[in-house]
């Protein structure tokens, strides 16, 4: 079973795909760890995407598509991939399609957790403390809250028209979003 997990940042992704990931015995594919493992190597690629996260930019959907190009012609992790954060534009909503396509796999759910601004800000504020991440300060925050929402109004546009989208009040309590969830994997 393939899953596209989406929102804004702070809406509980990752909780939620580590929680799928868990249950189903599947693959967390989260673009963020991905895009800060390479800032970890302190690659060509990292320095850019560095300087693109702190602008609150987004990374550059080529660099973004390749590392999930090689995710998905994984052989081991085949229909076992939950997307965490990707698709985040409408370019890279329709490589993944191409890319599924072209391994024989496709979307089997799409979840979509909707959360507000003012929850986001409580929510990375908490997050900087317990995470300690370079990339959760305020300004920064907001800037790439306002980047999604608008980039990301097409994607939304795209999978809400596939009768496997589901949107869930991502302000719920982890507990509850995971029951949401749970509705969804269990038919």
């Amino acid at each position: 079973m393939n899953i596209i997990l989406f929102g804004p940042p702070g809406a509980g992704k990752g909780t939620q795909a580590k929680y799928i990931v868990k249950k189903l015995k599947c693959f967390q594919i989260s673009t963020g760890d991905m895009l800060r493992d390479e800032i970890q190597k302190n690659s060509e690629i990292g320095k850019k995407i560095i300087n693109d996260m702190n602008d609150g930019k987004f990374v550059n959907d080529e660099i973004v598509n390749k590392l999930i190009e090689n995710t998905v012609f994984d052989p081991e992790k085949k229909d076992k991939l939950i997307f965490d954060g990707y698709p985040r534009s409408l370019t890279q909503a329709k490589n993944l399609e191409l890319l599924l396509k072209s391994s024989n796999q496709k979307v089997n759910l799409i979840f979509f957790l909707n959360v507000n601004k003012d929850t986001i800000i409580k929510r990375i504020k908490k997050r900087k403390v317990l995470e300690k991440r370079s990339d959760d300060n305020i300004d920064t925050i907001l800037k790439r809250y306002d980047t999604y929402m608008a980039t990301t109004r097409p994607v939304l546009d795209f999978y809400s028209k596939n009768p496997n989208f589901h949107e869930i009040d991502g302000s719920l309590g982890i507990d509850e979003i995971t029951a949401k969830i749970d509705v969804f994997l269990n038919v």
